[in-house]
């Protein structure tokens, strides 16, 4: 059994199709489907099917799963395993909410490449349900988000990095026209600049409107927390962020805070993994930075 078969295997499953993973590995379609059938030789089991135009997994071929994943995690193991295991190379794949990756982890990835120059680091914004879901299924080494998003999972360790309160900004101007946010049953005709639907802190306060029996304008939905910030300090509307992403602003008096009666105005972040994955130095060496700086 060749170790590329197996690799090519969860890629079509990472892919969505052989075509796109013939693609992605720059094989042709007629050598992935050599490779899988000599799996399915190997192991006397079947793990596509045709349903219509599409290759569809078998019961067996999910149940493949797992033990690919264990096998191709210990051949990285082997990777590793050289005379000087101090010397940190390799790839390192990390996914990050968008704001700690603006306001909290650049100084994290400038100590990181001073200690390993070698290692290729690939960071993804993403938001916290799409990191918490590459977690699991192998996508990503580590993530970096908050974990107030309905739980992560027994096969996720995470380690506390901060714990940092969400505040509602606005221009002054703003606040001087529309500065009550805790009367219930009001209509206010201001805009909500926030990102998209499935943001952490866009779903605390939207709860909190709800339950208040709040109607703003209307939703303005981007994916730059700096855009959002620029908007606001233009009068465009108000947002909900984490104070530290606005800290800076506050100071110089181009945001104001909104006193609201969120009940839990905090979240807090961690930098997690799949519980079977190997800690490679690179990945352990990550977690002690961002865990110290915490």
């Amino acid at each position: 059994m060749e170790i590329k078969y197996l690799q090519t295997f969860l890629t079509i499953i990472e892919e969505g199709s052989f075509s796109k993973a013939a693609q992605k590995l720059n094989y042709t379609q007629s050598t992935i489907t050599f490779q899988v059938n000599q799996l399915e030789q190997e192991f006397s089991i079947t793990l596509f099917e045709k349903i219509g135009r599409n290759m569809l997994l078998t019961k067996a071929g999910k149940q493949f799963i797992p033990y690919v994943k264990n096998v191709l995690n210990e051949v990285d193991k082997l990777h590793y395993f050289k005379k000087d295991l101090s010397e940190y190379q390799g790839e390192l794949h990390i996914g990050v909410g968008e704001t700690l990756l603006c306001y909290k982890i650049p100084h994290i990835i400038k100590e990181f490449h001073n200690i390993a120059p070698k290692t290729k680091l690939f960071l993804r914004s993403m938001n916290c349900y799409d990191i918490r879901n590459s977690i699991l299924n192998g996508t990503l080494d580590l993530g970096v988000l908050y974990e107030d998003i309905g739980g992560l999972n027994s096969n996720i360790i995470s380690h506390t990095i901060g714990t940092y309160d969400v505040i509602l900004v606005a221009s002054p101007d703003m606040k001087k026209k529309y500065q009550d946010f805790i009367t219930p049953n009001q209509n206010i005709p201001v805009v909500f600049i926030i990102n998209e639907t499935n943001c952490v802190f866009r779903q605390i306060f939207e709860r909190y409107l709800q339950q208040k029996s709040i109607l703003l304008s209307h939703t303005i939905e981007l994916w730059s927390i700096p855009t959002i910030k620029n908007l606001v300090k233009n009068n465009i509307g108000i947002s909900y962020l984490p104070k530290f992403a606005v800290q800076s602003e506050l100071e110089s008096g181009e945001l104001v805070e909104i006193i609201t009666d969120v009940t839990h105005s905090n979240i807090t972040a961690v930098c997690a993994y799949h519980k079977n994955k190997w800690l490679s130095p690179a990945m352990k060496l990550f977690i002690d930075i961002i865990k110290g700086a915490a």
